[in-house]
């Protein structure tokens, strides 16, 4: 089951927020997409309807959402980000191509060891974990050499 809009915006009044029109309409691009975005990709979506809505109400919503686990934000080197709704029921990973930047989302990787031999050796409470592999797509491998 994926988050909707709808969903998140209870969440959102359930833990204390308002939902604003700008955060509505940042949501909407969010929920709309189905591919990780970026957040100059969500600005352009957001500013055809709503002039109004600036790069940095844009980054303060999707710092909230993140915060609050209602995000996935995809690190794609240096500081490119790029966000897609939560799957709540699913933990997943990614696989980044370095060259042109898709992003494949992955679930079958069991990390409960690696967690628990971590927590044992450093002492760390661990709570969650984020993976992400870098190389280059089949496409991107096979345009250049």
């Amino acid at each position: 089951m994926n988050f909707t809009a709808k969903k998140i915006a209870v969440l959102l009044r359930q833990r204390g927020y308002k939902l604003t029109p700008q955060r509505r309409v940042i949501l909407d691009a969010i929920a709309d997409g189905h591919d990780h975005l970026t957040p100059a990709a969500i600005y352009e979506k957001v500013k055809r309807e709503h002039s109004n809505i600036g790069l940095v109400t844009i980054y303060r919503t999707i710092g909230l959402l993140t915060e609050l686990g209602l995000i996935c934000e995809v690190h794609s080197g240096g500081n490119c980000r790029s966000y897609l709704l939560r799957r709540p029921s699913e933990h997943h990973h990614h696989l980044i191509c370095s060259d042109c930047g898709t992003v494949v989302d992955f679930t079958s990787c069991d990390l409960s060891e690696v967690e628990q031999k971590l927590s044992d050796d450093t002492g760390f409470d661990i709570n969650g974990h984020l993976l992400e592999f870098l190389g280059r797509c089949r496409s991107c491998q096979t345009t250049t050499p």
